[in-house]
């Protein structure tokens, strides 16, 4: 498999439904998602000094990296822009809760990041789907299949 026919594949089942189901997932998910970087985005001079800070970047930095998760990539998902690519930093926004924010909480402190951490990992493996840009860049590309 090349880089380009991962990156914007155009081998989706044949059925609308298929690929309606993952445009109502990307939107669902997406705007979800946007929700909690637009809280934090809002109240970013109370956050971010006081945000966790799992890896020893700084809280400052580690604020703004789960913001472009949440924000950023969230309107490309949405939009089936570098799906791919963009739910790399929200698996690992989510990874990064479930595991080492919320690690010792109960499992219902920390269920919602497990939900959005299994459907963006859903959503990576299917790909956008046929109503999204990722499938329009792969049709001009010349990217094989329908």
């Amino acid at each position: 498999m090349s880089l380009k026919s991962f990156l914007f594949p155009t081998y989706y089942d044949n059925s609308q439904a298929y690929s309606v189901l993952l445009l109502v997932m990307r939107i669902f998910f997406g705007l979800l998602f946007l929700t909690h970087g637009y809280g934090k985005l809002m109240a970013h001079s109370s956050m971010a000094d006081l945000f966790a800070d799992p890896f020893g970047l700084g809280s400052i930095i580690s604020f703004w990296m789960a913001v472009f998760a949440e924000v950023v990539c969230s309107f490309a998902l949405i939009f089936g822009i570098l799906q791919r690519i963009v739910l790399l930093p929200m698996i690992f926004t989510m990874c990064t809760a479930f595991f080492i924010i919320h690690g010792a909480d109960a499992f219902a402190v920390k269920e919602l990041s497990f939900i959005y951490l299994f459907a963006f990992i859903i959503l990576y493996f299917t790909g956008p789907g046929k109503f999204s840009f990722d499938a329009v860049i792969g049709r001009y590309l010349g990217v094989g299949g329908n």
